[in-house]
C-alpha cells in the first residue's frame, strides 16, 4: 500500500512539473514557418498536415529504447508523438492538436528526436 500511494505522488508530481503549457499554449505555423523548418530537419516531410518521419533501427530491441528515450522526452516537454513501430521500424507523426496544426513544439521534438537518433 505505500510503495502504490508514493508512485501515484511521484507520477503526479512528474506530469505537473513537466506540463508547462497551460500558461502559453502553441501556436499553429504559418506554411511558411513549416516549410522554413523543414529545410533544417533531416528526413522529416510533411505528410496529411502532420511533420512525418521513418526511423530503422537493426532489430526490435534497439527500436524500443529509442522510443523509451523518445517517450522520456516527450513527456519532460509535455508534447506527445503519434508512432507506430513494426519490429526495426519506427514511424513517427508530430502535430499539436491545441494549436490545429504544426507548432514550435511539433519543431523542437523533432529536433530533439533527431539528436537521440544514433
Amino acid at each position: 500500500m505505500q510503495i502504490r500511494k508514493l508512485l501515484t505522488s511521484t507520477v503526479i508530481a512528474v506530469v505537473l512539473t513537466a506540463s508547462p503549457l497551460c500558461a502559453n499554449p502553441p501556436q499553429r505555423l504559418t506554411p511558411t514557418q513549416v516549410n522554413e523548418a523543414l529545410t533544417q530537419l533531416k528526413g522529416w516531410q510533411l505528410r496529411q498536415g502532420k511533420l512525418h518521419k521513418t526511423f530503422q533501427f537493426p532489430d526490435f530491441v534497439t527500436a524500443f529504447g529509442f522510443m523509451t528515450q523518445v517517450a522520456i522526452l516527450s513527456e519532460q516537454m509535455g508534447h506527445h508523438p503519434e508512432w507506430c513501430n513494426v519490429y526495426n521500424r519506427l514511424t513517427i507523426d508530430l502535430v499539436t492538436h491545441d494549436a490545429g496544426g504544426i507548432s514550435n513544439l511539433d519543431i523542437e521534438l523533432a529536433q530533439k528526436i533527431d539528436r537521440l537518433y544514433p
